[in-house]
Order: C-alpha cells, then sequence, then structure tokens
C-alpha cells in the first residue's frame, strides 16, 4: 500500500494551497481517510477527516471553516483545500488511510506559511 502526497510548498499568509493524497494497493475497502500534520516541537494532530458511508467530515477547530476536505471514491483520492493560510499552519501534513483494520500514512509534505 502506497500512499503519496502533494501539494505542499511555501505560501504568504492569507494565501492557498491545496493538497492531494493517491493511493494504490489497497485491498481492504476504506473506512475513513483524513489529513493530519505535525508542527515543529508539537504533536501530530488531526486536521480533518472524512468518513466512508456518508461522507461525514469533521475538522480540527483551529481550520473549521479555511480548509475542506474531500474525497474521490471511485480513484480513492482525496484533497484539503486549504485557504486563509495562517503561519500557524506551517507544518508537515500526512495522509492517513483506515482501511479494513489497518492504519496507513504517507510520507508528509511540507506547508510552510510566512507572515
Amino acid at each position: 500500500v502506497e500512499l503519496v502526497e502533494s501539494g505542499g510548498g511555501l505560501v504568504q499568509a492569507g494565501g492557498s494551497l491545496r493538497l492531494s493524497c493517491a493511493t494504490s494497493g489497497l485491498t481492504f475497502s476504506i473506512n475513513a481517510m483524513g489529513w493530519y500534520r505535525r508542527a515543529p516541537g508539537k504533536q501530530r494532530e488531526l486536521v480533518a477527516r472524512i468518513i466512508s458511508g456518508g461522507g461525514h467530515t469533521n475538522y480540527a477547530d483551529s481550520v473549521k471553516g479555511r480548509f475542506t476536505i474531500s474525497r474521490d471514491n471511485a480513484k480513492n483520492t482525496m484533497s484539503l483545500q486549504m485557504n486563509s493560510l495562517k503561519p500557524e499552519d506551517t507544518a508537515v501534513y500526512y495522509c492517513n488511510v483506515l482501511a479494513g483494520i489497518f492504519d496507513y500514512w504517507g510520507q508528509g509534505t511540507q506547508v510552510t506559511v510566512s507572515s
């Protein structure tokens, strides 16, 4: 199983980025897909998650109204549209997939927001 993130980079505060996660090799049905991040010196935290079988989403309070998670069920891909970015959004962002009893992670993509 492989998860590959893309779309990270350097952006000024107030700008936007779109992260994508492409999956391959999954053999179990996906229960949920999500984005997590780890900022320097901090623990990894959930940013946004989308649950299969209904598309329910949940977001960290810090990103509500600014970030939008979406998923292409046919392609098993996921995106995170990030608007109104703030310096505190700077982190490595990780794609996560829960499939069957398994928990998969991507290698991470760096997002840096300058003030």
